[in-house]
């Protein structure tokens, strides 16, 4: 089996020298402070998680103020170390307010750490009241056999009652035969044929049996 060759990437090691001498400042720093033991040790780790912490924010592209703010603390933090253990402090008569500062970092850092780990993110859309995407079933035509056939003139004329021919009504003989003599009468004395008008008015009967009798008299 061939081993896999081996490839050092020389920014991770520029970052792995990085890291291990700011740890080391902020180490020492601690220490100058008062903060002796396993706690001069746990200072550097608590800037660095910081570091990791707000850059993960920044990377995340949620709340960037708050990834900024806490990054440029954690930066603050850590060149800070890294210049006072560069000569410009005595590490051996530490000022006041720098031990303060030392004392107050784990507030800060798990203050920082806090937020930045459980933030509020942007909420997430309910399912429940998202809108539901349109139907993509298609509504299908009606057929020639569904619609139905709209309903003519002729067929709402023949289905009208009062459209429907009524059947001549039966005239008696007799009212024929008076209806005859008075059209006689009248054609002698005017030399034209009675109209059904006249007739109706001659006889004293409605219209539609004086209309009849005229059918009869033709």
């Amino acid at each position: 089996m061939r081993a896999l060759p081996v490839r050092v990437d020389a920014v991770l090691v520029q970052a792995l020298i990085a890291a291990a001498l700011s740890f080391a400042h902020l180490h020492d720093l601690a220490l100058a402070a008062g903060q002796d033991g396993w706690k001069a040790w746990a200072y550097p780790v608590s800037v660095d998680l910081l570091l990791v912490a707000a850059w993960r924010r920044l990377r995340s592209g949620e709340a960037k103020t708050a990834g900024w703010c806490w990054f440029l603390v954690a930066l603050t933090a850590s060149l800070g170390a890294n210049v006072a253990t560069a000569g410009l402090l005595d590490l051996e008569n530490v000022p006041a307010w720098l031990r303060i500062l030392v004392a107050g970092w784990p507030a800060v850092a798990f203050l920082g750490g806090t937020l930045l780990a459980h933030g509020a993110t942007n909420p997430s859309k309910d399912p429940a009241t998202a809108p539901e995407p349109p139907s993509t079933a298609q509504t299908p035509e009606p057929t020639a056999a569904d619609v139905e056939p709209p309903t003519t003139a002729p067929e709402l004329m023949a289905s009208s009652p009062e459209s429907t021919p009524l059947p001549p009504s039966p005239v008696p003989p007799a009212l024929v035969t008076l209806a005859r003599k008075v059209a006689d009468e009248h054609r002698a004395r005017t030399g034209t044929d009675i109209d059904t008008s006249t007739l109706c008015a001659r006889l004293g009967v409605p219209m539609p049996l004086a209309e009849a009798i005229t059918t009869q008299l033709t």
